[in-house]
């Protein structure tokens, strides 16, 4: 049985808990809906337990209740990437992710149900807000345990969900030159001629964009690395980052999840004064992990070109959720940085054949 939000039971969380070796009954439970997801809905559920030690919290994802969002979700695969990652992948990576007591689906979606560890005091980052040096590093050096364990491995092309890495492009450019006349009308005017400019000649240069890519360098990738999708504790002496929202994970180059962070993650001034300094600091662990034949000017390259990592999911997404103050306010935010890190970093090359 696949609940959805309503359904959730204290008998079905005693189950689950006890499944995941908790010796304890759920004897009642409040709910708040947390987070600002576009296509998928949280839940916190405060838990009252008898009988044993047992999690305080638990938080629920379900499909978001919006049917062009949901509709979205299962167009997109997104909900099926994400449970089949808990199902999958999570236990082939160390990258810091929360424990998942139950992961199921229907088919593609949009009937799905996550139940995840909560992860409080640490709080979701804000992709409006930005982030300073210490969470930007925290955040991209958390990223090797995602790409290192399974640079490389062949065993990727072998899972349906995370799509055909040298065919998905083609897709995608077509989608990305379809929803750009409307991304254009709502935020063209807050642009600048030059980020405008960038991100359409973009759409228009796939086929060039494509052939810049080394094929012999894939990873797993989280492809909607940003703030929003972080849970960060700064209690300790360092930051500590959790990373959720799965549901656009792929297969690619890993410096598209290190270009996509740092290029909305951080103000323009602060990203660049600090991107590289950071950049050396992933391609040192990168190293440290055992990862093989991949220099620094190899992966400084790969960080220049995935200047554009978030130019697609902008531009596409806006168009396809429901559309929000917040998210309206997000999209923007991104197009320009995504735009401005391209132009800082000459980007332009890659998109000529």
């Amino acid at each position: 049985m696949i609940p959805g939000p309503e359904e959730v039971s204290t008998g079905w969380l005693t189950e689950k808990l006890r499944e995941n070796g908790f010796n304890c009954d759920v004897t009642g439970f409040t709910q708040e809906r947390i987070g600002t997801g576009q296509i998928g809905m949280c839940i916190r559920y405060q838990l009252q337990l008898d009988g044993g030690e047992g999690p305080k919290s638990v938080v629920g994802k379900f499909a978001s209740p919006d049917p062009l969002s949901s509709a979205t979700g299962v167009q997109l695969l997104n909900y099926l990437k994400e449970v089949r990652f808990y199902q999958l992948l999570q236990d082939r990576v160390s990258i810091n992710t929360p424990y998942c007591y139950f992961s199921e689906i229907e088919g593609e979606g949009p009937v799905f149900m996550l139940l995840l560890e909560d992860l409080a005091p640490a709080i979701q980052g804000d992709q409006l807000t930005g982030c300073d040096h210490e969470v930007a590093n925290a955040a991209i050096q958390e990223l090797v345990g995602l790409h290192a364990p399974l640079w490389g491995d062949p065993s990727l092309d072998q899972m349906p969900f995370l799509g055909d890495r040298k065919q998905s492009a083609r897709g995608a450019s077509e989608l990305y030159q379809k929803t750009f006349p409307g991304f254009a009308d709502r935020f063209g005017s807050d642009l600048s001629a030059d980020q405008l400019e960038i991100l359409r000649r973009f759409g228009e240069a796939n086929e060039a964009y494509r052939e810049s890519v080394d094929p012999s360098v894939f990873t797993p990738i989280h492809i909607d690395y940003r703030l929003d999708n972080l849970l960060i504790d700064e209690s300790g002496d360092r930051p500590v980052v959790t990373v959720v929202d799965w549901q656009s994970i792929t297969v690619g180059n890993p410096l598209t999840d290190v270009g996509y962070f740092l290029g909305a993650g951080m103000l323009p001034s602060q990203r660049r004064e600090g991107e590289e300094e950071i950049v050396r600091n992933y391609h040192r662990n990168l190293i440290a992990a055992g990862i093989e034949g991949y220099n620094f000017d190899q992966c400084w390259r790969d960080y220049r070109r995935s200047s554009f990592a978030g130019f697609s999911v902008t531009v596409v997404a806006s168009m396809l959720v429901q559309q929000t103050v917040r998210g309206d306010q997000m999209f923007l935010a991104m197009a320009q940085r995504h735009s401005q890190h391209a132009i800082d970093m000459g980007a332009e090359e890659f998109l000529v054949p």
